[in-house]
This record gives structure tokens, sequence and C-alpha cells, in this order.
């Protein structure tokens, strides 16, 4: 018995060695074969464990080579078990214990009642409605209480849509959105039109339309008294006259002068229309650019009278200056 122990210690460098590695080949031999049961996700990490086990338990090479992380992979070799593989499989995050609700039937109905009877409040209004009966209660219970009665069915939200006060979308029926593959090449493939506010005195207040072609930068210029759809239809038939090209797209953004006899006219003349997305004046960056320039040497420059009718003769004076003058 002495002479056994002897050995045993003796040997424990490299008979220990043998021993690990043969419960490892054990352990190799269990994971090359999982049982059908287990998810993807299961011998997804078992793959990691025998590549481990594979190459002299290096974590860095395992983890470079299966593009996953360190505090990762140790999570899941420490719940590794040879003997039961579903240890690789996920646990449910549901804790143990849980909270166990505090409030009585009686502040359930009193909560309800207080929420049909004010069906837009929620439970920072509500609890203090709640606490003026004299009840003890907390706004996250409130809330809860309210999460739990629609998760049951015992409290359904109101309709909502028979009067409102929001301004209503109108249904487009000729612009659209821009298509990804269209191709702006020549003269009129592609005119950006917008409106300028334009205050010459204190107290009045005209709207200034600018079309700019992209490619040719040949702009169009017009002045209103007000921006409408009929107005804003005056200036397409000027932009149409006024242009050296055929115009055959024109972009703008979601204000309201430019639908209606707007987008009608577009239609009749079958000119395409497209329509910016929401809160997108980068889009138009090429008439907004042009805004400011026409701000910059007209109208800052000009002396005169502030009515529509002075500033559009001067206006037109200037546009000819702008495309056929001006160096661009």
């Amino acid at each position: 018995m002495q002479e056994y122990t002897t050995s045993t210690v003796s040997l424990h460098g490299a008979h220990a060695m043998h021993i690990v590695s043969g419960v490892t080949s054990n352990m190799l031999r269990v994971a090359k074969n999982p049982p059908p049961t287990l998810s993807p996700e299961a011998k997804k990490r078992l793959k990691w464990i025998e590549y481990y086990e594979a190459h002299d338990h290096n974590v860095s090479l395992t983890c470079r080579y299966f593009g996953i992380s360190r505090p990762t992979f140790y999570r899941w070799l420490g719940r590794y078990d040879p003997r039961d593989l579903r240890s690789l499989e996920n646990r449910k995050s549901t804790p143990k214990k849980r909270r166990r609700p505090t409030w009585s039937l009686e502040t359930i109905v009193a909560v309800r009642e207080m929420r049909e009877q004010y069906p837009c409040w929620g439970k920072d209004k509500l609890v203090v409605l709640l606490r003026r009966e004299g009840r003890k209660v907390s706004t996250s219970m409130v809330g809860r209480i309210l999460r739990h009665l629609k998760a049951t069915g015992q409290l359904v939200e109101p309709l909502r849509g028979r009067i409102s006060a929001r301004k209503r979308v109108l249904r487009r029926v000729w612009a659209g959105r821009k298509p990804k593959d269209y191709e702006v090449k020549e003269p009129g493939d592609l005119v950006q039109v917008d409106t300028l506010d334009v205050r010459p005195v204190p107290g009045v207040l005209l709207k200034h339309f600018t079309g700019r072609d992209m490619v040719s930068k040949w702009d169009v210029l017009g002045l209103h008294g007000r921006a409408t759809a009929r107005t804003a239809r005056e200036f397409l038939m000027e932009l149409k006259e006024e242009t050296p090209f055929e115009v055959r797209a024109i972009q703008v953004d979601g204000g309201s002068e430019f639908m209606a006899e707007f987008e009608e006219a577009c239609r009749d003349m079958r000119i395409r229309l497209f329509e910016l997305p929401p809160r997108s004046p980068k889009l138009n960056g090429c008439v907004e650019r042009a805004q400011r320039t026409h701000t910059e040497e007209f109208y800052e420059l000009s002396f005169a009278d502030p009515t529509v009718s002075a500033l559009t003769l001067e206006l037109k004076q200037w546009q000819r200056v702008y495309n056929e003058i001006r160096p661009h």
C-alpha cells in the first residue's frame, strides 16, 4: 500500500496529465455526438468548447476564431457540464422570486373608474385624484394597475377620430417621392421650387417663389401677396414660359401651396412632381442656396416700393441679370 502511494505521488506530473487528458478525450467524445434535442445555440457553444479543448485550452485563439468576447466564452465554459449538455442551453431570465401585487380589489376598481371617466389622463394625474379621495397609492402602483387592466382586457382605450383639430393630411394625387435611380443629367430634368418670406417693411409680408434648375442653375423668380395653391399655379406658368428648356420634373416640400391646383396643373402638363420627406430641406439645397443669394443681392439692396407690382418689376430685371450677366 505504501509502495502504491509512493508511485502515485512520484508520477503526479505525467500520470495526472494523462488522467486529465483521458477525461478530456471522453468529454470530447460526448461533445462530438450531442443529443438531437440540443438547440442550434447550444450546439454552437459546444463547438466553442471542442475547439478550446483541441487547441491546448487557448482562450484567446478560440475567441478570435469564433468572433466572441472572452467574458462570453468564460460564462459558458463555467456553465458547461460534460455529463449534461443541456447546461449550454439558454436559461430563463424570469426571476425566481417575483414581486406580488400589493393593491386591493377596491383600489383596482377605483383606478378603472377614474380612468374611464378621464380616458386621456395617465398615472401622474390619476394618482392626484385618487389621493384626493383619501387613497394611499403611489404613481408607480397606479401605472402597474393600468398595465394590468390593459393586459387583462378590463380597460379599453377610447376610439379617436370623430372630431379633430389637427391639421388634416391631404391625399396627393400626382406627387410622390423621387426614385433613388432617377438621374439628373440635362437641364429640365429636375427643377427645385421653394418659397421665401419677404418683409420689406414692418407689418407687410410677401411670398417670393424661386424655381432653380439643378443642371444649368437657371432661376425663375416670382412674387405674390400670399402663398396659395392658386399663386403657386401662376408661378408654374411663369416657370414654364421663362425657362429656355422643357421642364420635365419639379421637386417641392410638403407645403400646402404645392397641392390642389398646383398639383393638378403639373399632372395636366405631364410634369413629374416629387415631394420631399418631412424636415429635409437639405434635399432641396440648390434652391435654398439660391434664396440666400436673392435675399443678399436683391432684396437687401432694393429701394422699390413695398408692393407686389413695384418689387416684381425690379425682380424680373434682377432675374435677367442673374441668369445672363452675373458670373456663376
